[in-house]
């Protein structure tokens, strides 16, 4: 509370929200700032519209295999589906069939040689086609050859299949919380992914905004443009004021992607007939038109829907927030402390360590255990938790411990600040020295 009178009583609101409006319609009136805020969330919706497109072609598009079965018994048993459609060939000839196959347009001809058993059948099966197959059409093939060899093997070997299949247990774990929602590997897959995806995304607006402070500071030092400013307004101003008004820029930017990606969704939606429906108290996926979708893309849906998103949109808001002010404290006092960008890099190194800390702690620890110590410890750890904590409010996080860990964030803000503004009041008006850390610890004693 000291620190935080201390800094109420320093600022000056009339130069303050004027630096701030300055700094903040200088942001967004930049013509990279507006192609970035409009450009990226276009290209990437156009890019998901044009994989969901391709992906509906490529479900519809059904695969014809020809087959060539001088066994006699596998033919019959190969199981044709939507995907895959198995066509005898009437031939022994592997040339004869090739002709053929190819005549017919298919994707693939499928020989199997004669043998006396199913283990000399299965090592001489081959399959012939032009393209290169996709991981997903061989399993199938392999999947269907393997059951059926083995279960002609078995009957050899005079066991009875029926009853190994009738003593066979099948496992589909059912999962749910403790509150009673229902999960899915699935819902569990998309929280890591969208765990990542915040953590990551943090992780670029730190650097890219706080680089802007940094370089602004140092810009303005550098062409001796601050000695005219800091004639009327205090330096701690001017620094709060950079601040915020680039932190604002950051918020609109956030705040335009959030409404086109709600506008994207909904067009998606729309166009692949999703809705919501809550009749069971949970968001469930209806799909009428989503047909040319794939199960699994239309389970990925389905678990995004299912993520805490309120939660998640209102901590992403207060995280960046104070992941921002906290790393563009420090952004703004390195700027201020030097004059030329050689001397950055010994300054940028350990800030640099501490968020790449995070982002491993993050990925190594999140996916094994969202809940262990390790990650609940970086969570609370100012420096790590705005990404650390991030990566875990999808895998749910309770309420609690997010208030904790926000209280210590924004507390080490008020205390960063106040630490950023001694040295932004010294280091401004430092010109061709070397600064060490040294010096900048002296320099909080003033």
């Amino acid at each position: 509370m000291k620190y935080l009178y201390t800094l109420l009583k320093t600022i000056n609101m009339q130069h303050f929200s004027i630096i701030t409006t300055r700094e903040y319609l200088n942001k967004i009136g930049n013509k990279s700032f507006i192609l970035m805020t409009i450009l990226l969330p276009i290209i990437l919706a156009g890019i998901g519209f044009l994989l969901a497109f391709l992906s509906s072609i490529n479900n519809d598009k059904s695969k014809s295999i020809s087959v060539v079965d001088n066994t006699g018994y596998i033919f019959e048993r190969l199981d044709s589906t939507n995907d895959i459609k198995y066509n005898l060939i009437d031939t022994s000839s592997l040339e004869d069939a090739k002709i053929i196959s190819k005549n017919n347009s298919d994707y693939g001809l499928l020989y199997i040689y004669n043998f006396q058993t199913p283990e000399k059948v299965a090592e001489s099966i081959v399959f012939i086609t032009n393209d290169s197959p996709s991981f997903s059409t061989i399993d199938k093939i392999e999947s269907e050859l393997e059951a059926i060899l083995t279960n002609e093997n078995y009957k050899i070997e005079g066991i009875d299949i029926n009853q190994i299949n009738s003593s066979k247990i099948l496992i589909n774990l059912f999962q749910e919380s403790f509150d009673g929602k229902e999960t899915s590997r699935t819902d569990g897959l998309v929280s890591l992914i969208f765990g990542f995806f915040l953590g990551f995304l943090l992780y670029f607006f730190i650097f890219a905004y706080g680089s802007m402070i940094m370089m602004s500071v140092m810009e303005e030092k550098t062409n001796r443009i601050i000695e005219i400013i800091i004639s009327s307004v205090k330096p701690f101003n001017l620094m709060t004021g950079k601040i915020i008004g680039v932190s604002l820029a950051g918020l609109t930017q956030v705040f335009i992607w959030m409404v086109m990606f709600f506008a994207f969704s909904f067009i998606f939606s729309s166009i692949y007939g999703i809705s919501s429906s809550y009749d069971t108290g949970e968001i469930m996926l209806s799909s009428g038109n989503a047909s040319g979708l794939s199960s699994f893309t239309l389970e990925m849906i389905s678990a995004f829907m299912n993520l805490p998103l309120a939660n998640i949109f209102i901590a992403f808001i207060l995280y960046f927030i104070g992941g921002y002010l906290l790393y563009a404290a420090i952004f703004a006092s390195i700027g201020a402390a030097i004059d030329n960008q050689a001397d950055a890099q010994q300054f940028m190194l350990p800030i640099t360590i501490l968020v790449i800390i995070a982002l491993y702690v993050g990925i190594l620890t999140v996916p094994e255990d969202p809940n262990g110590i390790v990650a609940q410890i970086f969570s609370y750890v100012p420096f790590t938790s705005p990404i650390v904590m991030l990566m875990r409010i999808p895998n749910g996080v309770p309420i609690y411990e997010q208030i904790i860990s926000l209280t210590l964030l924004f507390s080490s803000v008020i205390f960063m600040i106040w630490v950023g503004a001694k040295i932004y009041r010294i280091g401004i008006l430092m010109y061709g020295k070397k600064i060490t850390y040294s010096e900048i610890i002296k320099w909080l004693k003033y």
